[in-house]
């Protein structure tokens, strides 16, 4: 230690001036980490600023639409794109755009929910079998016979069995949004299991959880605060995944006619509607189609930008 370290008041008492302060590190911070990394992603940084267009516009959008996607005109039917209507409208007379508003709040609806039910369902089953070894065997066979399973005829096959009885009990619209939500979950969860049950296998091994169990951490805090905070990176991955592919899933089954009833309108049920008319009007396969694709697009990009600002190995490369 220098002089002037030892004793800044001679240094004060002679010069006139304090000396310089030595210079400190300033802590990091993992969130500006991460957004410093996913800033440098540039098709993640697109596709958030498009999701989030899509979602705004069919969100707000039709508050300040002057049409009704239920509006029926027979007057104005099979009107191509002009000024009143960019989409134009339907065998009916309907405005196109508005239903591609109306339609796309009942996509994203489904896309997120669906998601959030997948995301806790498959979470909460890697996390039981990668934690707890007696759990580990029984839980993921069954994990490997819902991977087993035909995706698509199993849905059908739910559809055709559920669908009257919650129809009968919440109403046509709510109870086939309740079928869709809870068929494509329970139908979508087994990667996340396979993920988290993979981290926890790793992360359960690190000196930090060896310590706290030496302690007594009990279990339910041992996962609580130790196992599912590390592996939240690849929870939120499969997150921005699984509305990508809920929103599929959802269109597929609307566009094979087992989706919502025909005048509540979503993308898939605008495409199903559209195919009668193909040849004539094919601008009504295209607006649906792209809708469909640009949010799939967009949160797909997104998703590999959080898989890379969030794995702590590609931050510190």
């Amino acid at each position: 230690m220098t002089e002037t370290e030892r004793n800044p008041e001679s240094t004060l008492a002679t010069t006139g001036a304090l000396p310089d302060p030595i210079p400190t590190t300033p802590p990091r911070n993992k969130w500006r980490d991460v957004w410093d990394q996913f800033k440098t992603h540039r098709g993640a940084l697109v596709g958030g600023i498009v999701f989030c267009s899509l979602v705004l516009l069919v969100l707000v959008g039709p508050y300040f639409w002057p049409f009704d996607p239920t509006y029926i005109d027979i007057r104005a039917r099979n009107q191509g794109p002009s000024l009143a209507h960019p989409f134009g409208t339907d065998q009916l007379g309907r405005d196109t755009l508005a239903r591609m508003m109306a339609g796309g709040r009942v996509s994203v609806a489904v896309g997120i929910t669906a998601m959030l039910l997948a995301l806790g369902l498959g979470s909460f089953i890697g996390v039981m079998a990668g934690y707890f070894r007696k759990l580990d065997g029984p839980l993921m066979r069954l994990t490997d016979l819902f991977l087993a399973l035909p995706l698509l005829p199993l849905l059908l096959v739910m559809m055709l069995l559920f669908r009257d009885p919650l129809n009968s009990r919440f109403g046509p619209e709510t109870g086939i949004f309740i079928l869709i939500v809870v068929s494509i979950g329970m139908t979508s969860w087994m990667p996340t299991a396979r993920i988290v049950r993979g981290d926890v296998l790793a992360i359960k091994e690190r000196e930090f959880i060896l310590a706290a169990r030496s302690i007594g951490t009990s279990s339910t805090m041992m996962i609580m605060r130790h196992i599912l905070p590390n592996v939240l990176s690849p929870i939120m991955v499969s997150a921005t995944l699984g509305i990508a592919n809920a929103i599929i899933t959802e269109s597929a089954l609307s566009f094979l006619g087992l989706g919502f009833p025909p005048d509540f309108p979503t993308w898939g049920r605008l495409l199903f509607d559209a195919t009668d008319y193909l040849q004539q009007y094919p601008e009504r396969v295209i607006w649906p189609g792209m809708a469909i694709s640009l949010t799939v697009l967009s949160v797909n990009y997104l998703g590999d930008g959080l898989r890379d600002a969030l794995d702590p190995r590609i931050r510190g490369r």
